[in-house]
């Protein structure tokens, strides 16, 4: 069958994306279209949050913090309205990354929002802000740098053109540092001290990834350079270039203040006083560590690096099997790393998706999440071949996959967790009708495929009724695969215990 003319995809207006990113320090909504590969900004929000200040000493976000993230939601939702839910992305980042109550602000979050809201890796993050950067930044040779100072983490990517090379994400912070070492709002040489270390303990582990040989231009994103920049320009220190001496007048400036409030420097936003002295600390340190003589501010940043990925990712869905998004390469290099069976992956991917589709499970995400954990359900194969869904759980849970956030790579782990045995492990997935779907699909895929061969799907009938499914097999099937029709009652028993479905596995007169 042929494939869409690629052409006429090219000449169809070009969509309104949004990406919503929910910083440690602001909440940032970013509306925009690319046609041709060529950005255009259409409207852009920012409100300062302070999320990352609200974690109390036990990593718990606090309901003022909770209530602050809300409210600029709610504002948020109203704009997205009319936009179609699979043009707008939302990802959060650190703080959410550290809060162990943040299933609970999601949950409520997401209800204000009106769309998911991922939480990714700092990686993944890292990879989304080069996306952003490169993507802007006109063509030049070498190396780059990318370096983002965020509010409670710092990403630093190397790359070459549009390719991140290396990339890693830092918990540290303008905020963080802020509230540990200037907390009561007086800005000391002894404060400034203390920061710099602190920030440079944390980042001296990189020293030698993205020591000066290994780039020719550094670029800073964000925030933090962004407002250094601001004011080394509006006082005519540099041409808004971070530099050490642009960085130590900086300090300087703050020492002179003596506190916070006291403060007055051109160009500076009020938002951005209370985080300055973590902020110039750690962009100080980076400077002097990693030898960045001239940082130029970029344009792009973590909310663009998200539209380019979200564009990409309707593209792939529009072209079919003719473009794959990132996450299609990502399952590639997983199956290589972990020695998976690439026969097996395949037979149990097809019957998976097979049966799905009879289902008339959800397409988009929830189809290709499944295909992805049928891809992977035998990862964890390589650390032991006893529980190794177990394995392939853990593994599909915490390891770096680019494009996948740590949202979507939970529930790709819960899925090949409950790929096989008893359901109550995966008990608080169960209520989610689509990810009951794309389970009892998938189970049967394992089951039909235990013998490591292709089942004879056309001798079975699926059929569905809401959360009851009818599986008949054809007398001849039944007399020819007796292991596989004891293997389907057991599979029924299972779910009979749950009552999350009802599985009717009838047997042949």
């Amino acid at each position: 069958m042929r494939g869409p003319d690629t052409a006429l995809l090219a000449r169809e207006p070009a969509p309104l994306l949004a990406a919503i990113d929910l910083g440690s320090n602001s909440f940032r909504l970013e509306i925009a279209q690319i046609q041709r590969g060529r950005y255009k900004r259409l409207d852009y929000l920012k409100e300062t949050v302070r999320l990352g200040g609200g974690l109390d000493a036990q990593g718990m976000l606090t309901e003022d913090a909770t209530q602050r993230g809300l409210a600029c939601l709610a504002r948020f939702a109203e704009r997205l309205k009319g936009l179609s839910a699979t043009h707008v992305r939302a990802v959060a980042t650190q703080t959410l990354r550290e809060a162990r109550n943040r299933d609970a602000f999601l949950s409520r979050a997401q209800a204000v929002l009106g769309h998911p809201i991922e939480v990714i890796s700092g990686r993944e993050e890292a990879r989304l802000i080069y996306a952003g950067v490169a993507r802007l930044l006109p063509p030049s040779p070498g190396r780059r740098l990318v370096v983002d100072i965020g509010g409670r983490s710092t990403e630093m990517i190397l790359g070459e053109g549009r390719t991140p090379l290396v990339a890693e994400s830092f918990q540290v912070g303008s905020v963080g540092l802020s509230l540990r070492y200037f907390a009561d709002g007086r800005l000391t040489p002894e404060a400034f001290r203390a920061a710099q270390v602190a920030a440079g303990a944390e980042l001296e582990e990189a020293l030698e990834t993205f020591a000066p040989r290994h780039w020719r231009h550094a670029f800073g994103s964000s925030g933090t350079v962004g407002a250094v920049s601001q004011v080394l320009a509006a006082c005519g220190v540099t041409d808004g270039t971070v530099t050490p001496e642009g960085l130590r007048w900086c300090i300087d400036q703050c020492l002179k203040a003596g506190r916070v409030e006291a403060l007055d420097l051109p160009g500076l936003k009020d938002d951005r006083r209370p985080v300055i002295g973590g902020g110039l600390s750690l962009l100080y340190t980076l400077a002097i560590q990693f030898g960045l003589d001239a940082l130029v501010p970029a344009r792009g940043a973590l909310r663009q690096g998200v539209i380019f990925d979200l564009d990409e990712r309707l593209h792939a869905a529009r072209a079919g099997a003719h473009v794959h998004d990132m996450r299609d390469e990502s399952v590639r290099q997983l199956q290589e790393r972990f020695h998976a069976d690439l026969a097996q992956a395949e037979r149990v991917r097809e019957v998976a998706l097979a049966l799905y589709d009879r289902l008339e499970g959800p397409a988009g995400e929830a189809r290709r999440e499944l295909e992805w954990a049928a891809q992977l359900h035998e990862v964890g194969m390589s650390v032991s071949h006893h529980d190794h869904h177990r394995h392939s759980a853990y593994l599909l849970a915490h390891v770096d996959a680019a494009g996948f956030s740590q949202s979507q790579q939970r529930r790709l782990a819960a899925l090949v967790l409950g790929q096989r045995g008893g359901l109550r492990k995966v008990e608080a997935s169960l209520p989610d009708e689509t990810f009951v779907l794309q389970l009892v699909s998938l189970r049967l895929a394992v089951l039909l495929c235990h013998a490591r061969q292709a089942p004879e799907l056309k001798a079975l009938t699926l059929q569905r009724e809401g959360r009851k499914l009818r599986l008949v097999p054809e007398p001849a099937w039944a007399q020819r695969h007796p292991r596989t029709l004891y293997l389907l009652q057991q599979e029924r028993e299972a779910w009979e215990r749950v009552g999350a479905l009802v599985l009717e596995v009838p047997l042949p007169l």
